[in-house]
């Protein structure tokens, strides 16, 4: 019995020996095997592979593209406006044993932290370099290559590649917002009322141009009403002049008829003369003006 006991334990030891003694690496992923800390070997090929047990220790590390988002970064254009940039990386591993050599234990996280304080310096010194509107424009593309490449010259000791950074983000900081709309709103006011101005001109000039013209075309009909209504009055004083000077006699009828008319116009009119008055000589006699005695 106890020798069966003995056998069971030592098949259970053999079996965790042999399970700490295999190790499999992911086509995804390279492995390091460590003895006594030291990088003994660096394996990228698949499969299932040896380490010695409590001696060697294998170190895994993801051979895709990882994903780095900084904080937001504060920084400072040529112009001096302050912006809040958030940004964004993509990086890999492509030296296993320096990133191991560079970052120690520490792994990824390590990593992730370096490289974040190495794209936050390139980020401000990039930035720091334009003014606030190329970085807001569609031109930033190229700010963003310049922060890559820099990047990555930077993080090459540390056994990894930067793929691309991207801006996603550059604001104003908050406090600044209600200050920078202000002077926007101020902006416009400002231009709307230079417009409405140069509008109330324009319409000023229109008014006094068609004030002018109003004037210019009453005065020249008034003065061809005038023209016209003199060559008429001439006409008609001709016309009546050589009328008269061909029946005197009808001229002192028409004059007597005028004056009938003048006087007794009105509805409650009363006139007093003299019977023998020459005002009456042609209501006395059908015939005309009596003719003067001796004639």
């Amino acid at each position: 019995m106890r020798k069966t006991q003995w056998l069971i334990a030592a098949l259970v030891v053999a079996l965790v020996i042999a399970m700490q003694s295999f190790f499999i690496v992911d086509e995804r992923q390279t492995a390091l095997r460590l003895r006594f800390g030291e990088v003994e070997a660096e394996i990228r090929d698949p499969g299932l592979y040896f380490k010695m047990p409590l001696i060697d220790e294998i170190v895994k590390y993801d051979d895709r593209i990882l994903p780095l988002d900084t904080s937001k970064l504060e920084v400072t254009p040529a112009d001096g406006r302050r912006l809040e940039v958030d940004a964004f990386a993509r990086w890999k591993i492509v030296d296993a044993k320096q990133f191991r050599r560079s970052v120690g234990a520490g792994g990824i996280d390590a990593a992730e932290a370096r490289l974040e304080r190495i794209l936050n310096s390139q980020l401000r010194e990039v930035l720091g370099k334009v003014n606030s509107g190329v970085v807001l424009s569609a031109d930033r593309i190229v700010l963003m290559n310049q922060i890559r490449d820099q990047a990555r010259t930077q993080s090459a000791g540390l056994g990894i590649e930067v793929v691309d950074v991207r801006i996603k983000s550059a604001d104003l900081p908050k406090q600044n917002l209600e200050a920078t709309f202000e002077r926007m709103r101020a902006e416009r006011q400002r231009l709307a009322a230079d417009e409405i101005a140069r509008g109330n001109e324009a319409a000023q000039r229109l008014r006094a141009s068609a004030d002018r013209t109003v004037v210019e075309t009453t005065s020249e009909a008034r003065k061809n009403a005038q023209i016209v209504r003199g060559e008429a009055d001439a006409r008609r004083n001709a016309i009546l002049a050589e009328a008269l000077g061909r029946d005197p006699e009808f001229f002192a009828f028409l004059r007597s008829l005028e004056a009938y008319e003048k006087s007794l116009t009105g509805s409650n009119s009363s006139l007093v003369i003299s019977p023998d008055s020459q005002f009456f000589d042609y209501l006395k006699s059908d015939a005309g003006r009596p003719e003067e005695p001796g004639q």
